[in-house]
């Protein structure tokens, strides 16, 4: 039998190289990255940075990722087989193929994939990737996101597996086509440019890599990076305990029932792999928070890899030590044509439901619940021009809370929740391109769960109309199941929504979409993250530091950690703690 082509150089692989051609990968896939936000044209892209980049071999299985968006690039697989499927045989230097389909493998209607090949010596070697959320891609609510609506074809212009751009070129028709169905065609046309400059980017440092080290020998390598991965997750899967480990949690409502929604996970751990399963998770609901199936194997990747100690590359490798189990017809696997649009509120559940499982299992590397994911205050409508003219404008604001606590430290504040990463749009940004004030940036108090470690504190974010009116489109959740604490640690406070007009201040629910008035105040309150460990367990030096700095009241110190501060000062009773302490136990 003749020997598998290129085992020769398997047979010589050397660590040094290994670790040069990985590390350069990714870069190349970094580099890609910082093209695109140099370049783009949105603030949801080059200020948010609610995008994504990874590089995949001939094969189209994924090799690197950048330092982006980690729940997008789960969902590559799924998406990649539709575009080889299609256009396999098909492609040439200069081509870029997208698609933002949900059931051609994409995720929701504003992120487009885009898939440029690469060749080297006239052959296929691989494709970068570029996923970006636009700001608009049509549909009945601008900033094509909204939660209510109740099928796919509500939610904005659905594109198949199409190339955007054959040899270079931006394919004519399809820019008529996306420009004239979107409300923002400058920035929608030049986030697509942007990913198509990154991506090149890529192909050409590609180049370099394979020109130095030859065709055959880069190819081992990219194949040992993958088997690498696999190797190492399978390794740390034999030390787990074996069973299988449940846990439920809930989103609020759809916005449109409110009944709660349940999503279930039950990970069966076996000799060297995971099984995930979601069958006891609700079925599809009518409103748009249905995650697809891509969406869901990417949150669930993500997860398993989060619970994985030491440097693991982060690859399809890792993907194949884990089975995804999701009946058709679930909210994690919803049937044409469910709308899907505010899916990412069903993965940060996921996330967490798969965090609650993981904890079970390797307990010391799992933090509580954080904020419950980026909540979404979306406004649109026309802002005056200088001649007397008037044009549109969409704020698309993801706002960023809290971390849970950790099993050996605090969570965080005003960061990207542990499961994107993503950032807050800066203050400046939003009132110097939109016509509303920002008149709340802030952190909450109290809003932690308490524990031998808290949670981080939740954000607090105020929104004035400026403009004659405006629609807001409004997408939190965890208004009615806080954030989780987890080995006796509390849960943190629930969000809030509220709507100001005039001195009068109005509930409003967690998933709506409205007009609003000159004058309105649209304030969101986000939840913290729970805690961590027995509340009275922290170290009294810690709850005084905490009411000084107006992080927690001293009413919360006394109450969730049995300890006395001096509210005014910050100053710990020590005396009156101890006494306070030794009565809760007794």
């Amino acid at each position: 039998m003749n020997a598998p082509a290129n085992e020769g150089v398997r047979a010589t692989l050397d660590p040094i190289t290994f670790a040069v051609i990985k590390n350069a990968m990714d870069s190349i896939a970094d580099e890609v990255a910082y093209t695109v936000l140099r370049t783009a044209r949105s603030e949801i892209v080059k200020d948010v940075m609610d995008y994504s980049a990874a590089i995949c071999d001939r094969h189209g299985r994924m090799v690197v990722q950048a330092k982006t968006i980690a729940l997008h690039l789960g969902a590559i697989p799924e998406a990649m087989a539709s575009m080889l499927a299609r256009y396999g045989d098909d492609l040439v230097p200069g081509d870029a193929v997208i698609v933002n389909d949900p059931y051609q493998g994409g995720m929701h209607l504003p992120d487009i994939f885009m898939f440029a090949p690469f060749f080297h010596a006239g052959e296929l070697e691989g494709f970068c990737v570029v996923i970006c959320h636009h700001t608009d891609v049509g549909g009945r609510v601008p900033g094509s996101n909204a939660s209510d609506s109740t099928e796919i074809f509500q939610e904005g212009l659905r594109i198949p597996v199409v190339k955007l751009y054959e040899k270079g070129r931006m394919n004519d028709m399809l820019e008529r086509l996306i420009g004239l169905n979107v409300r923002l065609p400058d920035r929608v046309l030049g986030d697509l440019r942007a990913q198509y400059a990154g991506a090149q980017v890529g192909i050409r440092e590609l180049g370099k890599l394979f020109s130095r080290y030859g065709r055959d020998s880069t190819r081992v390598y990219l194949e040992e990076m993958l088997d690498y991965a696999e190797r190492l997750t399978r390794e740390e899967i034999r030390n787990w305990p074996k069973g299988t480990f449940r846990f439920t949690d809930h989103i609020d409502d759809d916005g449109l029932s409110p009944d709660p929604i349940r999503i279930e996970v039950a990970i069966t751990v076996h000799e060297d792999r995971v099984s995930v399963d979601y069958s006891g998770s609700a079925a599809q609901v009518k409103a748009a928070i249905n995650s697809t199936l891509s969406y869901t194997k990417s949150c669930t990747y993500l997860s398993v890899r989060c619970a994985l100690k030491g440097d693991v590359p982060n690859n399809a490798g890792v993907f194949r030590a884990i089975e995804v189990l999701v009946p058709e017809g679930c909210i994690l696997n919803p049937r044409e044509p469910a709308a899907v649009a505010a899916r990412a509120l069903t993965g940060y559940r996921v996330f967490d439901a798969m965090l609650g499982a993981l904890a079970q299992i390797v307990p010391d590397r799992i933090p509580a619940a954080g904020e419950g994911g980026n909540t979404v205050v979306c406004l649109s409508g026309r802002k005056p021009n200088p001649d007397g003219t008037a044009s549109p404008f969409i704020i698309v604001d993801m706002i960023c809370g809290a971390w849970g606590a950790r099993p050996n430290a605090d969570g965080i504040e005003a960061i990207t929740n542990a499961s994107q990463n993503l950032s807050n749009t800066p203050v400046e940004t939003l009132e110097a391109q939109h016509p509303v004030r920002v008149e709340a940036y802030e952190l909450v108090p109290d809003s932690c769960g308490a524990g031998r470690w808290r949670g981080g504190l939740g954000i607090r974010r105020s929104y004035r109309v400026l403009a004659d009116e405006a629609f807001l489109q409004l997408r939190a959740d965890r208004i009615k199941f806080p954030p989780y604490g987890l080995e006796g640690g509390e849960p943190a406070a629930t969000g809030r929504n509220l709507l100001g007009e005039g001195d009068a201040q109005t509930e409003l629910p967690g998933k709506i979409t409205m007009w609003l008035k000159q004058g309105n105040l649209v304030t969101h309150v986000q939840p913290g993250g729970g805690g961590f460990g027995d509340p009275r367990k922290r170290e009294p030096s810690r709850v005084a530091h905490d009411v000084w700095n107006g992080k927690i009241s001293a009413e919360y110190a006394h109450a969730h950690h049995a300890v006395v501060v001096n509210a005014a000062t910050g100053v710990l009773d020590e005396a009156a703690t101890r006494n306070l302490r030794a009565g809760t136990t007794q």
